[in-house]
């Protein structure tokens, strides 16, 4: 399928694949996904009333980890799908769930502590921008903990063929998965990722790879 970054494209996708998307998370990870997630935040100093922003949220599960890990930080969730932020908004109470588009904020400069961003990035049109606008909102000294697929290895072949199995045989449709797919396959690779934070203004803190590297968090710096 061909691979089309426009927000209206990408807002359908997720809309559409919105009410499965944590039971594929979880069939398509053998469920290590929560793990990865728990301890790349773990890599974050977080304090009672840190202000976190969390963008891409989602189904709001890194939210989820942020709070228990934190339960005294001030979290503010963000995604531009509506149906994924109906079922985040249902999973934790007391959360200020916006939907809007990262590339945008509605934020003043230097209002957060820490903003988090889990297999989002590679989705957006306009990555630059999107990291442009994290930097803006971060206050100095704050981190941006950027969390996505990491080497393409054996491993991550491997993802490649089973993820669109999966799809098919458990979702009905591969074909929102065949594009998950292509993005992953045209994003770069974690070094290459870090050298693009630099150059948006950010300064390189600590990287953690999981699953042979297949995945990999970043942590830059304000």
């Amino acid at each position: 399928m061909t691979l089309s970054k426009t927000p209206e494209n990408i807002r359908s996708l997720f809309n559409e694949i919105a009410g499965k998307y944590d039971f594929m998370n979880n069939l398509i990870s053998f469920g290590l996904h929560k793990s990865i997630k728990e301890k790349s935040v773990k890599l974050l100093d977080l304090k009672p009333h840190s202000k976190v922003l969390d963008a891409c949220c989602g189904t709001g599960d890194i939210i989820e980890i942020i709070k228990k890990i934190q339960p005294l930080a001030e979290v503010t969730g963000l995604d531009f799908s509506g149906k994924m932020l109906e079922i985040a908004g249902k999973r934790i109470e007391n959360i200020n769930f916006i939907q809007s588009d990262v590339t945008k904020l509605d934020f003043p400069d230097n209002n957060f502590d820490f903003v988090t961003m889990a297999f989002g990035l590679r989705n957006i049109q306009n990555p630059e921008k999107a990291l442009n606008e994290v930097y803006r909102v971060l206050k100095p000294g704050g981190e941006f903990l950027h969390l996505d697929f990491g080497k393409k290895n054996f491993l991550s072949g491997i993802f490649d063929l089973e993820v669109p199995f999966m799809a098919k045989l458990f979702y009905g449709n591969k074909i929102p998965y065949e594009y998950l797919i292509k993005s992953k396959k045209n994003f770069p690779e974690p070094d290459e990722l870090i050298e693009d934070f630099e150059k948006c203004g950010f300064k390189f803190k600590t990287k953690k790879d999981f699953a042979g590297s297949a995945i990999s968090a970043q942590v830059m710096k304000k």
